[in-house]
Order: C-alpha cells, then structure tokens, then sequence
C-alpha cells in the first residue's frame, strides 16, 4: 500500500513563444493594424509557437493562417534576426505577463505582397494589413517593440538580443 501523499505541483516556469516575422517588399514592412482606444497598435505577423512545434513550423503557420502567405513557396526562407524578452503587466491584471518573441526578417519577391490578404485572416477583428516604409514603421507604436531595430535593419551587424519589453519601455493598447 501506497502512503506517500500526493504534492501539489510547482508553478510553472515555461515562456511562452512567439514567433513573428518583419516582412519586407523592398523598404516596405507588412504590419497588422489594430485600433485601440489608447492609440493604434501595430504588430508584426506572428504567434505563439504550440508546444509540440518547432519554430519555423510555427512561424510557416501563422504566417499562412494570418496573410495567406506560404513560405514554402518563395526563393528564400525567414531568418532569425533578433530576440526579445518581455516581462510587462497588462491592463486589468497584476500578474507579469512574459513571453520571448523570435523576431524574422523575410524579404519577398517583388510584387508578391499583392497575392497577401489585406485583413488578419484567424482574428476575429480582422485587423487591416498595413505596408509601411521601413523609416516609418519604426516610429509606431510597435508589437514586438522592435522600432529601433528596424531603424538599424541595414546595418550588417545589429545586436541579437534587443533590450526587453518592461512597463517602464512599453504599454499596452
């Protein structure tokens, strides 16, 4: 007979992943557009990568279910470019909220941002896609906060690890 008494189990420490893509058409950006009551937010196409999934599989399937887009089918595939930590409080809740964003850059064909949707195909919202001029794109309120490097994303040795996301560097919209 078993007289061990059952433990309660530790919090979990997993992160969540995300995965999203900085999409460029020569110096355009492809943004998913949301408007919000505090400003608008601007976010790079991507999601959480499932647990059983491996990164690029997860990337290659948001991208798909969100523009439409199959990375299977262009010349050149998304590489990792940078990594950033988030450890923010979001509205209504006092409990961190944290999540390590994988940031691509993928660089399309010319004229193949026309085949892509023009709203966020698995958002109840549909959010608009947006192009930007690279210029501009860092300067909006972005989701990763990765303006500043866009700003550097000509320069041939950018850091990898960006500064992390914090109430004090980011807020929520």
């Amino acid at each position: 007979m078993n007289t061990t008494q059952p433990t309660e189990a530790a919090p979990s420490t997993a992160i969540a992943v995300r995965t999203c893509a900085v999409i460029l058409e020569g110096r355009q950006v492809c943004l998913i557009h949301r408007k919000r009551p505090d400003g608008d937010q601007y976010s790079l196409p991507g999601g959480l990568v499932h647990a059983d999934e491996e990164v690029p599989a997860a990337l290659a399937r948001e991208l798909k279910e969100e523009l439409g887009l199959d990375l299977a089918a262009l010349p050149s595939r998304p590489e990792l470019r940078w990594v950033q930590d988030q450890i923010t409080t979001r509205p209504g809740s006092d409990a961190p909220f944290r999540r390590l964003h994988l940031i691509h850059v993928l660089h399309l064909p010319p004229r193949t941002r026309h085949t892509l949707a023009a709203t966020e195909q698995d958002a109840e919202d549909h959010a608009r896609i947006v192009w930007k001029d690279l210029d501009q794109a860092a300067r909006l309120h972005l989701y990763p906060a990765a303006g500043e490097a866009l700003s550097a994303l000509a320069a041939p040795a950018s850091p990898v690890l960006l500064p992390p996301i914090t109430d004090r560097t980011y807020s929520w919209r």
